[in-house]
């Protein structure tokens, strides 16, 4: 897969929110969000997030962004750019064998219930659409976490059972934009 032009994925801006690559000093309030109980309320395996399984993630944000020049953003208000309120962006992912960019959004709780998931998600999609032609965008989440179906469905993707996964205790839930059914 061809790797981006940096300099077209960040810094972004949104009409409130200031969308940009993830640095290293973010990593503390990274591992603060991730390890939030009340941000994993629908993790199907809540015990296994640890400040250590986070830092793995934080870790693979920076070297998705290395390898591709683009990713999942660190995010602020345009209110205040010092504060970081969440995550929110695109990875390359492959769904029942087929390339795909992973819609990915998590915001600190005393942000939500403000649209900020949504602008967020919207401006991925939109990039993803112009800049990354052909790639389908999903976003995949468990049953009960009705928020974040509301996001995926909010930035212009659509509810697919066809490419549910049942685990067992659980299912993966999937939305998508421009998925195709047929192989290409």
């Amino acid at each position: 897969m061809p790797s981006q032009d940096v300099a077209n994925w960040t810094p972004v801006h949104t009409d409130r929110l200031i969308l940009r690559r993830p640095e290293a000093a973010d990593e503390a309030a990274a591992l603060d969000l991730h390890t939030d109980p009340r941000t994993n309320v629908h993790h199907p395996a809540p015990q296994t997030v640890t400040r250590a399984s986070s830092a793995r993630i934080f870790h693979e944000i920076g070297l998705h962004w290395y390898r591709h020049g683009f990713g999942v953003w660190a995010v602020s208000t345009r209110e205040d750019p010092q504060t970081l309120i969440g995550f929110t962006g695109l990875s390359h992912r492959f769904v029942q064998s087929r390339p795909a960019l992973n819609l990915y959004y998590r915001y600190a709780p005393e942000a939500w219930g403000q649209g900020y998931a949504t602008e967020g998600a919207r401006e991925a999609v939109r990039l993803a659409e112009k800049l990354l032609p052909g790639l389908p965008v999903i976003a995949y989440t468990t049953v009960d976490n009705v928020g974040s179906q509301h996001t995926a469905l909010a930035a212009g993707l659509v509810r697919r059972e066809d490419l549910d996964v049942d685990r067992g205790s659980y299912t993966d839930v999937y939305l998508a934009r421009g998925w195709y059914t047929e192989p290409r």
